[in-house]
């Protein structure tokens, strides 16, 4: 498909693409928006609906791979101008890229037939940043999805995207989840439910030696303002705290996710193989 050129900040397609900034749009199209040239290698790479690639000349020079790769998924190319690209990016300095794409969202029924043995799930998380590196830390640590209850933010806002790093499109993201919903499915598929909390009954790591490691894991964490809410907690089948040894009060959620992943890979690694 021959590229075509787009030089108007006040396009229809500008503003169209301007809309995917807010949850609204991103809801009623179903699509969001990807910046930057490693994400955009990261969506190619994995075989992400892409719909609409954006790009300056420079850019174009630049990441020839990129351009090859947009060209081969016979996806629709637009080369734009710096300030036309400014004019539809959440950042500064997209790098010469902008791509839309199309949110690619399983149910958690159909995620939960597959009996993963790790998931995550974010009760009532509601900053971004945290989130996209929770999705990335998720993914590096061998989880097979994150599912957001419904009070916490979007993961495709641009925010969690980018940081995300390009696990977004490694693993299904999955909002909106009911919990009454994730329960009744995590029962019905023998999963453990452990929500994460400060005043946990177990210790993780203890808790951990004799944990199940045939069944499936629903890790729950909360916000750090108000943690696990009492539905998941209660429902629980475990609460565990992470120890702090030094003064510290608390962890970052995305270093709690980190230690509770970690340490269950490692000891399902232990005792399986």
């Amino acid at each position: 498909m021959a590229p075509a050129d787009l030089t108007s900040r006040r396009s229809a397609t500008v503003t169209a693409v301007k809309k995917l900034q807010t949850k609204a749009g991103r809801k009623d199209s179903a699509t969001f928006i990807v910046e930057g040239p490693q994400a955009l290698r990261e969506a190619f790479a994995h075989r992400a609906d892409i719909r609409q690639v954006f790009v300056t000349t420079g850019a174009m020079e630049r990441w020839g791979e990129i351009m090859q790769a947009a060209r081969a998924a016979d996806v629709e190319i637009t080369i734009v101008s710096e300030g036309v690209l400014e004019a539809m990016a959440e950042t500064k300095s997209p790098q010469g890229w902008l791509a839309t794409c199309g949110m690619e969202i399983p149910t958690l029924d159909e995620i939960m037939a597959d009996r993963p043995s790790v998931l995550v799930v974010l009760d009532q998380v509601s900053d971004p940043g945290n989130v996209g590196t929770i999705i990335r830390t998720a993914d590096a640590a061998g989880a097979r999805a994150v599912l957001l209850t419904g009070e916490s933010v979007d993961p495709f806002n641009g925010k969690c995207v980018r940081a995300s790093a390009g696990s977004i499109f490694h693993l299904p993201v999955v909002p909106q989840v009911r919990a009454d919903h994730l329960v009744a499915v995590a029962r019905q598929q023998g999963a453990v439910l452990v929500a994460t909390a400060a005043d946990g009954e177990r210790e993780l790591f203890e808790w951990l030696d004799s944990a199940p490691v045939m069944n499936p894991t629903v890790w729950v964490f909360g916000s750090e303002a108000h943690g696990v809410g009492a539905f998941l907690q209660e429902a629980a089948d475990v609460r565990v705290r992470i120890p702090i040894h030094g003064s510290a009060e608390s962890l970052n959620i995305a270093s709690a996710v980190a230690v509770c992943l970690y340490s269950d890979a490692g000891r399902r690694r232990a005792r399986i193989t």
